[in-house]
């Protein structure tokens, strides 16, 4: 028998690649370094269903339900309920659950994919706050709070709003305070803090939405914490969530046969958290300063050559070698193929690193030796600084790595996401799109975020970015044509 997808895990197991990305497990060595491996050794025997003992997920009685409560008192929450279908369906049942067909629903524009998709299915229209961006990165930074004042102003109609904190990169912003303006207008908080289920282990880093007055707050316990790919957490607070609709749409949407693997690996994750999680996380704090401080002593004493930057929540890396002309698409590929170091994303201008307490002392020390064989191979080996020529050959370098800025402006909105999602539809060249309606998603993945949706105006701020990008190694997802010389447009006459 042929084992195609358990062969190739297999083999990328036995090529101990250094984890700077998502499962926050980092490869399982978390559970060994702390004996949950007993437990795991024998986890293809534990897997079941529903049956006598056992419990059930969707009318948690007896052992799920124990387990849960535990979680939301660690947490800090009123309610905690594990989610086997991801993040994904916990941001879709809350959205769905506390929006009205028809209704408005207030959201930041690098939302997950999941809250455009759960407008779709519940005919809920999206209106969206405007992101900041970083024009020296492309990294987007989270939502100004007198802009979402400002939206929720002009939506009072409005009962629903949704926000991403932190973002992908770690930034964040006074959710505090938009959650108090937002419940003054009589709205429901939801958060997707898909990667912030780590924030509360130290107060280093920054607060959870949970302590911060959300409604709803969606975690992805797979990402920062050590559970299983899949599994997530959403927290309740308050009593401003009608819980039964809630539970309900749980039900519609999330598979009807939970995984109890998923589940167990929950268990293990909040018992991690709980029992060792602090500890852990200053370690792993102490471990990215230590990284910090050697390649700024090693490599920035004159200008920045090596940019680190570090977000808010600072277990997320942004690091950029665009100063001596590599894109973070060509140091993604350098570090996989010659140093096997996986980080999380990578765009024009760098990569992202996930760090999580699953990270070693040695995973940081393998990267500083990676980024000074870089630096030896592609910079100082080309640039001599007692060359007469070196400021003419530097400013060569600074001007290689130019792109498109990522789009800022949201495109006009000339269908609502479900309409457009059932219209009829026709393929043309892209460069023929400009000012047509799009009939299908462009997300850069990761992060999932999408740059247009079905229903919105093509600009062409968007397909030059897109285009560049993919030149350079972007990877696009949602639109089905995956060498993007086609498009799927609305023809409204």
């Amino acid at each position: 028998m042929e084992k195609f997808i358990l062969n190739k895990l297999i083999e990328l197991k036995d090529e101990q690649i250094v984890s700077f990305h998502i499962p926050g497990h980092k490869s399982g060595k978390i559970f060994k370094k702390l004996g949950y491996d007993k437990f795991l050794d024998k986890i293809y025997t534990l897997d079941t269903t529903e049956i006598e003992g056992t419990d059930n997920l969707h009318n948690a009685k007896e052992i799920i339900k124990s387990s849960q409560e535990r979680t939301a008192k660690i947490f800090n929450s009123d309610e905690s309920i594990y989610l086997v279908n991801g993040s994904t369906c916990g941001v879709e049942a809350a959205i769905m659950a506390t929006c009205e067909p028809k209704s408005k629903i207030i959201t930041n524009r690098d939302c997950h994919q999941s809250v455009i998709n759960a407008c779709i299915l519940g005919n809920i229209e999206p209106i969206y706050i405007k992101s900041n961006i970083c024009k020296e990165t492309n990294i987007i930074n989270g939502v100004e709070v007198k802009e979402v004042k400002k939206i929720i102003d002009d939506n009072l109609d409005a009962k629903v709003i949704i926000l991403t904190y932190p973002t992908y990169y770690g930034s964040v912003y006074d959710l505090k305070t938009i959650c108090e303006y937002a419940h003054s207008k009589d709205m429901i908080v939801v958060v997707d803090e898909a990667h912030g289920a780590h924030l509360q282990l130290s107060d280093e880093l920054p607060k959870s939405s949970i302590l911060q007055g959300a409604d709803i707050i969606i975690q992805s316990t797979h990402k920062t914490l050590p559970a299983f790919t899949q599994s997530s957490i959403m927290h309740i607070n308050g009593d401003r969530v009608n819980k039964n609709k809630l539970f309900s749409m749980l039900r519609f949407l999330e598979s009807s046969s939970p995984s109890y693997l998923l589940m167990s690996s929950l268990e293990l994750a909040v018992d991690i958290y709980d029992k060792y999680g602090q500890e852990l996380m200053n370690d792993l704090l102490d471990n990215i300063n230590e990284f910090k401080l050697n390649i700024n002593n090693k490599f920035n004493k004159d200008k920045e050559n090596i940019i680190i930057r570090n977000e808010m929540d600072k277990t997320k890396i942004f690091i950029s070698l665009k100063n001596i002309g590599i894109t973070g698409y060509e140091l993604d590929e350098l570090l996989r193929q010659e140093y096997k170091i996986q980080c999380e994303l990578s765009n024009y201008y760098g990569i992202l690193l996930i760090c999580t307490i699953g990270n070693e002392k040695e995973d940081f020390n393998k990267l500083e030796l990676a980024l000074e064989d870089i630096f030896i191979k592609y910079f100082a080996r080309n640039i001599n600084k007692d060359n007469k020529n070196y400021k003419e050959q530097n400013n060569i370098y600074k001007k290689i790595l130019k792109m498109s800025s990522y789009p800022e402006e949201i495109p006009i909105k000339a269908i609502n996401p479900r309409d457009a999602f059932y219209s009829e539809k026709k393929t043309i060249k892209m460069e023929d799109s400009i000012g047509k309606i799009s009939g299908e998603y462009i997300i850069p993945y990761p992060p999932g975020i999408s740059l247009i949706s079905p229903g919105e105006i093509i600009t062409t701020e968007i397909i030059t970015y897109i285009q560049e990008g993919v030149k350079n190694g972007m990877i696009v997802s949602g639109i089905k044509d995956a060498n993007l010389e086609y498009i799927d447009i609305i023809d409204i006459g």
